[in-house]
């Protein structure tokens, strides 16, 4: 059987990741689209924006500093960092999957973040710098959320690398079960909400004022910039989802040897997950109205809640 390199399985790594993330954000938009009642965008309809974006001027405001040009591409540089870490072909670890834990790929995301709103500060627009601030206001309660489900992961594992935290649940369905477990995945799950722009007071395709965090702080961008922080989007939304189903809710269809046909199915897994965690994604997000914007506290409160609760509940005999 013809094996393929542990290098090559590394960098399909990434290669899936960038290419399967605009597929799967269009894909939701489609099925919520359909969920509305309406026609909705084509499915490959990211890919044609970002080919169409990628050919056009890029305008630099007046004023911006070298965040401004830097951090497009810095980001996506950092979002593409992350597949190198995490589980995403493979049930083994690939050599750089030593390399960092989910902390380390928690920081990684969080520095994207800090130079995509600093980047949007620097611009002197006043619904740019909006966005930021209100991006980087929630994202202190968001954070330590992630600090939290990595601690339980580690009281649970023994380690915090996910491989081996994905081998924990793979080895019976009573590890999914355990109530540690399951409350520090529905608290990553809010976080997911959160840091892909589903959270109830947000419009995540819209760019009015009122909705506008994500989809703001890119305002001022344009041609490849803004190409770069779509795609960019897309791959940290795709991310964040494998590392909910691969390392702590769906660690199956996964590679266990190097031989082509297992990678290839174990791409094919990844994507089918992908959409259907969008799809479920897309289902909440039309199943309430939009909050007003002092109740995001709240949102985000709750999945700070679920993560001590989950420390504790270990703490007490619960994991």
């Amino acid at each position: 059987m013809l094996a393929v390199p542990v290098p090559l399985i590394q960098l399909l790594q990434v290669l899936t990741v960038a290419a399967a993330a605009p597929g799967v954000s269009g894909c939701t938009a489609w099925v919520e689209a359909r969920m509305q009642g309406r026609r909705g965008p084509r499915v490959l309809q990211p890919y044609f924006d970002l080919a169409k974006l990628f050919g056009k001027e890029t305008l630099v405001p007046e004023g911006a500093g070298v965040f401004f040009r830097l951090a497009p591409v810095v980001s996506f540089a950092c979002y593409l960092t992350v597949p190198l870490l995490i589980p995403v072909l493979t049930s083994y670890a690939l050599p750089l999957g030593y390399l960092g834990d989910i902390l380390g790929g928690g920081l990684i995301l969080a520095a994207a973040s800090f130079l995509v709103a600093t980047a949007a500060a620097e611009t002197g627009d006043s619904y740019a710098q909006l966005a930021s601030s209100r991006a980087k206001t929630f994202a202190a309660i968001t954070e330590p959320v992630m600090l939290l489900v990595v601690f339980t992961v580690a009281m649970i594992t023994t380690t915090d690398l996910p491989y081996v935290l994905g081998a924990t649940v793979r080895s019976g369905p009573e590890q999914i079960v355990r109530p540690a477990h399951l409350l520090a995945s529905a608290a990553l799950f809010l976080v997911i909400l959160f840091e892909t722009a589903r959270i109830p007071v947000e419009t995540h395709t819209g760019t009015t004022e009122f909705g506008m965090i994500e989809t703001g702080r890119s305002f001022e961008h344009s041609g490849p910039d803004l190409a770069l922080l779509h795609w960019g989007a897309a791959a940290k939304q795709m991310v964040l989802y494998t590392i909910f189903l691969n390392v702590f809710m769906a660690p199956w269809g996964m590679a266990s040897t190097t031989e082509l046909p297992a990678v290839v199915l174990a791409i094919g897994a990844i994507v089918v997950k992908a959409l259907l965690l969008g799809v479920l994604i897309a289902g909440l997000d039309n199943s309430y109205a939009k909050l007003r914007l002092f109740k995001i506290t709240e949102f985000v409160v709750a999945a700070l809640l679920l993560a001590v609760l989950a420390v504790f509940t270990l703490y007490l005999g619960g994991g």
